[in-house]
């Protein structure tokens, strides 16, 4: 169980990998650089959620968790959870619940059903904040079962955090929206003593926006400050007209229902061995996903990027994989002009040891991919092992920059 901040913020979700992509990540998390972020490991999840009550509200609280206990205990991928209060501090309470998976609990977290579940405990509720873990190692008695799934390795990268906000807006206000997100008055980089916005960068495609940020620290504080700053909630008045799903800012449950159903969590990066050199481009892709394609497309881009990560002739720099239902977006920093390696941006580059000798295409990745894209909804025509099909879906795949700024210093 969780009850959701007014800013939803990092949620991951994601099926286990087959083996050998786990043997992939591990391997590249080995090295310097590789894998820092992945939801894709198939271990089990802890999650923490640390509420702060109401005074004098403690006891409506626990009745509210009451009437939803069994409800949330019937959730698929649902294993435990504790309820606990604080020994010295009777408003401060912590909630912990565990998963089989990551895939479960984001579906159960990041859905109405889930809001609708724990509306009643809100109004008791002053502020939360989410911590989500996967689970490297376990202590237990000789009877625990031992057929539990662990990571055998921690996941090796620095203290950054990534996150995307993803909202479509009325077709035909695309070009008032993009002079808004373009104009906007960048908010204050610094948060507090641990935590800093680092980079902002906003993307259109079509008549969805996807806004991706970097944070030093805590996530969720970083998001409440960006809210509170003057320039960034006029910009967010001024597009309320414009989206298509209704909006009240003043209005909590309003705004607690945007930003989770808005909420596209990163779920893998990976950054390569060297990022020396000239400051990369930054590319976003939005896929045209089959219906119901959009968690196994990004655990392939997931395993593609961790088995390039290492790969002497790939330009990028670094790829971030969002995710949400059937939206993919991947966020790709990239050494030199894009154009010029269409496989490797799109993560549709053949597995070592396929394809041809610069490693362009192959049969592993793009087999699956085919599989798994609408290539003909966005006028690609031919296969993917064909350069002109993987040139053509590039350039439909491809977001429209907006802004990307960096505070000074990142």
């Amino acid at each position: 169980m969780t009850v959701s901040p007014v800013v939803a913020t990092d949620t991951v979700s994601a099926d286990a990998l087959s083996t050998d992509a786990m043997t992939a990540s591990a391997a590249v998390a080995a090295g310097a650089g590789g894998v820092s972020i992945s939801a894709f490991d198939g271990s089990r999840v802890r999650v923490v959620l640390m509420l702060d009550i109401h005074d004098g509200m403690q006891q409506e609280f626990l009745d509210a968790y009451e009437r939803i206990r069994d409800r949330v205990a019937a959730v698929p991928g649902h294993v435990s959870d504790q309820l606990c209060q604080s020994l010295e501090n009777p408003t401060q309470w912590l909630l912990t619940s565990e998963w089989e998976s990551a895939a479960p609990f984001l579906a159960w977290v990041n859905s109405d059903e889930h809001l609708d579940t724990v509306e009643p405990l809100q109004d008791c509720v002053r502020d939360t904040r989410s911590l989500r873990y996967s689970v490297l190692r376990e202590t237990t008695g000789e009877q625990a079962p031992a057929d539990r799934l662990l990571r055998s390795a921690p996941r090796i990268g620095s203290n950054v955090v990534r996150h995307a906000l993803t909202f479509t807006v009325r077709p035909g206000s695309e070009d008032k929206v993009a002079r808004l997100l373009s104009e906007y008055e960048s908010p204050e980089a610094h948060v507090d003593d641990s935590t800093r916005l680092l980079r902002t960068s906003l993307f259109l495609h079509g008549n969805r926006v996807v806004r991706a940020v970097e944070v030093r620290g805590d996530l969720q504080a970083a998001l409440r400050h960006v809210a509170r700053q003057p320039g960034v909630r006029a910009v967010e008045e001024a597009l309320n007209p414009y989206l298509e799903q209704d909006r009240d800012l003043r209005d909590p449950r309003s705004a607690r229902r945007f930003f989770t159903r808005a909420a596209m969590p990163a779920v893998h990066h990976v950054g390569s061995v060297d990022a020396s050199g000239p400051r990369p481009r930054r590319v976003a892709l939005f896929y045209p996903v089959r219906t119901g394609a959009g968690p196994e497309l990004a655990r392939l881009l997931a395993r593609q990027d961790a088995a390039a990560a290492h790969a002497p002739d790939s330009p990028v720099l670094g790829a971030t994989v969002f995710h949400r239902d059937d939206l993919v977006v991947r966020l790709v920093d990239v050494a030199g002009d894009p154009d010029d390696a269409p496989a490797f941006v799109l993560g549709l580059h053949g597995p070592a040891g396929a394809g041809d000798a610069s490693g362009a295409t192959g049969t592993g990745g793009v087999a699956r991919a085919e599989r798994l894209l609408d290539t003909a909804a966005v006028g690609v025509d031919g296969p993917l092992s064909d350069a002109r099909a993987l040139s053509a879906l590039l350039a439909r795949a491809r977001m429209t920059p907006l802004t990307d700024r960096r505070s000074s210093g990142s």
